[in-house]
């Protein structure tokens, strides 16, 4: 059928379609979401537990919903693992530890979880035990391996088995930081 114009609106319209599908394309990169600072009174959303009265990295999701805080990168992980979890539109978060302090970790060190160095198994305790240490730099990350023990892993190979206690000789929560 012609309109007024002479085009044919069934070619106008799937025209039109197209062009929004291609919009919806566009649109399923992920959001890249701010990091959100931690304050004394945060807890945990795995564990409930007060975040700022453990040692060691932290961990948080960030999504349009607002921030989920991990009183460790191993909480973190182990929700993030969970099937429900790994398709949400979020940005994860942990703390370089070359930037900030064992004891009470720096929100200015916020860096992207999933380009982040970790070290599994070192010496330092954490809210969970034996914490995994996340750098920024591979070189940081070696340095800090080096000196407290443990091993090298990317964001991409860590899994569930990785997180058990087992794995990594990891306390319950409640261990003590190695000073």
């Amino acid at each position: 059928m012609l309109n007024s114009n002479g085009f044919y609106l069934k070619g106008s319209l799937m025209a039109l379609l197209l062009a929004l599908a291609g919009c919806n394309d566009a649109g399923s990169d992920r959001q890249v979401y701010e990091p959100v600072a931690f304050h004394s009174g945060d807890e945990c959303h795995v564990c409930g537990m007060a975040i700022g009265d453990f040692p060691g990295p932290k961990g948080e999701a960030v999504g349009k919903q607002g921030a989920m805080k991990f009183c460790s990168t191993a909480e973190m992980f182990g929700w993030w693992l969970q099937p429900e979890n790994r398709g949400q539109d979020i940005t994860l978060y942990v703390h370089d530890m070359a930037r900030s302090t064992w004891e009470k970790p720096h929100d200015d060190a916020l860096i992207d979880a999933r380009q982040a160095f970790y070290v599994v198994g070192a010496n330092l305790k954490g809210a969970m035990g034996a914490a995994l240490a996340s750098f920024a730099r591979e070189e940081d990350a070696k340095a800090f391996a080096a000196k407290q023990g443990g091993r090298l892993v990317r964001f991409g190979q860590i899994d569930l088995a990785l997180l058990q206690p087992d794995s990594h000789q990891a306390e319950p929560h409640g261990g003590t930081a190695a000073h």
